[in-house]
């Protein structure tokens, strides 16, 4: 029987944060026997590793239940954080995972859990057509795009918290899908976001890793800081801390195991 754990990352408590399904391969598995498991799971991204003869790292595939993912954070967190649970990696051993976004490398930080993810900071765009409609606001500060995602900052954390979009509407954007963000106004939070996700399956992500990618070298830029705690606002709720490094950023977070259960084959 395979076995398949359920993370809650970025989160200190169970029942909030992001959930992942973590599914450490006991042999080879072929791309629809992941898809059909991810489906069933049902979560915003359930990843797959294997660990390579090789080097001893492991090659790391991530979900949802429509698509598969070139990054994804919180399944990478959950992943790491499975394998120094289980005992399969030391706990002053780095986890290391081979993706379609390159080397991906965690490390135990007391509490939290460092990854060091590429930056995929925004660059300034016209608003694409209906996407402002969409959302369901009349303006914005920014719009842009990153490597994966549209990019909407708003004027202030209440708007952002208010926004109610047209998930129709905005599968039509061409993206993976929508961050919007803005100046934190709550303490001690530096900025806010949330994500939008339609197009691959998830109406709205709990708390996104890879987002924070594209959302840490844009707030260091405005914000003048190095190191920052954000929030995103979703109805579970999450903390990230990012701290940019050039071309890299890296994420802070933390995961608490809530379900292992095993697939009957």
């Amino acid at each position: 029987m395979q076995r398949i754990t359920q993370v809650d990352s970025f989160t200190d408590k169970p029942f909030a944060g992001n959930p992942a399904g973590v599914c450490v391969m006991e042999r080879p598995r072929d791309e629809r026997w992941m898809r059909d498991v991810a489906r069933e799971m049902n979560l915003a991204e359930t990843a797959f590793l294997r660990r390579r003869d090789a080097d001893g790292a492991f090659d790391l595939r991530w979900f949802t239940p429509a698509v598969e993912v070139d990054l994804c954070g919180h399944a990478t967190l959950a992943s790491a954080h499975v394998l120094w649970e289980s005992r399969l990696l030391k706990d002053d051993e780095p986890a290391r995972f081979h993706t379609k976004s390159g080397l991906l490398t965690c490390r135990r930080q007391g509490a939290w859990i460092e990854m060091d993810f590429p930056a995929t900071a925004p660059v300034p765009i016209d608003p694409p057509g209906g996407l402002l409609e969409a959302l369901g606001v009349t303006d914005a500060r920014f719009v842009g795009r990153s490597r994966f995602d549209a990019f909407v900052e708003l004027a202030d954390e209440a708007t952002l918290r208010a926004v109610q979009p047209d998930m129709g509407q905005l599968k039509r954007i061409d993206a993976r899908g929508v961050i919007v963000t803005a100046r934190a106004s709550t303490k001690p939070y530096d900025f806010v976001s949330r994500f939008f996700a339609p197009r691959s399956g998830v109406d709205e992500d709990p708390v996104t890793g890879s987002a924070h990618c594209a959302l840490a070298p844009y707030w260091r830029e405005r914000l003048k800081k190095d190191d920052m705690l954000a929030h995103q606002a979703s109805q579970r709720g999450g903390v990230v801390r990012v701290v940019p490094k050039g071309d890299r950023v890296l994420l802070y977070g933390q995961a608490v195991t809530v379900l292992r259960c095993e697939l009957v084959e």
